[in-house]
């Protein structure tokens, strides 16, 4: 099988090779236009947003969460992906009510050199998340941590997905993902139809599979519902696809992306859900599917993850170059200098992945709690349209970084506060609480900033 696996990477790789375009313009490089300077279209702009957010990491989650929490925690996993429907909305705001031309303008206009840099910071290391995690998923699949195919595999696919993105930047990004997405939903659709075919499949105890309304799997819901207002604007696969194309067709793409990114994350969580409701004692998710479903069937399930990990990380490639080049200004903005920050970005990818944290999920929950210091900033900036002191926001941006970082440190087990503090002792209650802390935090600053202004100028 492992065989029939390479075969089939290899043929993917060589087709989005063969798709991707020899592109020599910065334009065409950085933002995706075609030769003669259109921008994609509406179906391109879909399934790229579809590929680049269900990446290997949020199928193996998706799985996961639903293997350990049932179908709570497969909507959990889902929920993060309304993050389409408020990423279109911030997006819509930004471009054609502020006029801003990025996030990053947007951010200067109010906060200055402060709004443009801690931005840049949480996007860059979101960036290099996204590297490292995917080809952990790659790395998995193959063997064991450390052992040799674990290795090769994770160095081959990168430097493979390297290979063409450098020669078309976002370009070949938003070409490969249209070829990438379908792979991936006909796969995705053959795992459905294998698994509710089969006798031990049971919707009505796969539906009942999260009976307590205290478990952990409903308190993550709770968690991604908080995070969803700031999720979307951290994340720049997302924000650069949203500056593409007319106000129509940008709407349009984000509605359609949202709707077709759960349901694909649905599957991979009920098959997850069904895994987990017929494990034995001590089995591990993969070994239950590998004999309830066969070989086959997690050949077609481990080629969906290498699938979507190329898929993701062409944009993130793309994204990171952009940032490094064209948004941060640290190297000139030449084709040349984006290709040099895409080899960047693999080589802190990969520092990350051989010295780094192994836990899927902590980089997900992690990034998602930092990048809270951005919902007030959607709430009261992007929709309220109000100019809030600068003071405010760094209080949001010191409190949303301490509280990803309290959350590591708790999930690592190396420190022990929330517990004696508030008797909570699942991670994901602890997570909930720091969600919450963070956003009432960040929002209370901006409230405050608010009321010290209109008292200056009722003073005057």
């Amino acid at each position: 099988m492992t065989s029939l696996l390479i075969g089939a990477i290899a043929v993917v790789a060589i087709a989005s090779y063969v798709l991707s375009p020899k592109v020599r313009t910065a334009d065409g490089f950085f933002r995706g236009a075609n030769d003669d300077g259109s921008a994609p279209g509406l179906l391109t702009l879909i399934l790229s947003q579809v590929t680049t957010w269900i990446f290997a990491r949020s199928l193996m989650n998706a799985a996961i969460l639903g293997f350990y929490y049932g179908i709570a925690g497969a909507l959990a996993y889902a929920a993060y992906y309304l993050s389409f429907l408020t990423g279109g909305m911030i997006v819509d705001r930004i471009r054609f009510h502020h006029g801003a031309a990025s996030v990053q303008a947007f951010l200067t206009d109010h906060y200055g050199v402060m709004g443009r840099w801690t931005y840049n910071l949480v996007v860059g290391v979101r960036l290099l998340s996204e590297v490292f995690a995917n080809l952990l998923v790659i790395g998995i699949i193959f063997g064991a941590a450390g052992t040799t195919g674990y290795t090769l595999a994770i160095v081959g696919i990168a430097v493979l997905t390297l290979g063409y993105s450098m020669m078309g930047g976002l370009r070949a990004a938003l070409r490969t993902d249209v070829m990438q997405t379908a792979l991936l939903y006909v796969g995705l659709a053959a795992l459905l139809v294998l698994t509710v075919t089969r006798p031990e499949f049971d919707l009505p105890a796969i539906v009942g599979s999260s009976p307590d309304a205290g478990g952990p799997g409903w308190i993550l819901l709770a968690v991604a519902l908080l995070q969803i207002w700031s999720y979307p604007l951290h994340d720049p696969v997302m924000m650069d696809r949203g500056f593409l194309a007319d106000r129509a067709t940008t709407r349009k793409s984000f509605l359609h992306a949202a709707w077709i990114s759960i349901a694909g994350i649905l599957v991979f969580g009920v098959i997850g859900v069904y895994a987990g409701l017929n494990r034995g004692d001590g089995e591990a998710m993969v070994a239950v599917l590998t004999r309830l479903l066969g070989e086959p069937a997690m050949l077609v399930f481990n080629l969906a993850l290498v699938v979507s990990a190329l898929s993701t990380l062409d944009s993130t490639f793309a994204s990171a170059s952009k940032l490094v080049v064209a948004d941060m200004r640290v190297m000139a903005p030449s084709v040349r200098n984006g290709r040099l920050a895409m080899a960047g970005f693999l080589l802190g990818g990969l520092g990350f992945l051989f010295l780094g944290n192994k836990d899927l999920f902590a980089a997900v929950a992690v990034s998602g709690t930092a990048s809270m210091f951005l919902a007030p900033v959607v709430l009261f900036n992007v929709m309220g349209g109000l100019r809030i002191q600068a003071w405010a926001y760094g209080f949001a941006f010191a409190l949303a970084i301490a509280g990803g970082a309290l959350y590591m440190l708790e999930a690592g087990g190396h420190v022990a506060l929330i517990e004696p503090l508030f008797g909570l002792v699942h991670k994901y209650a602890k997570l909930l609480l720091i969600c919450a802390t963070v956003l009432a935090g960040g929002c209370g600053a901006f409230a405050l900033s608010l009321a010290v202004a209109g008292r200056r100028r009722a003073a005057t």
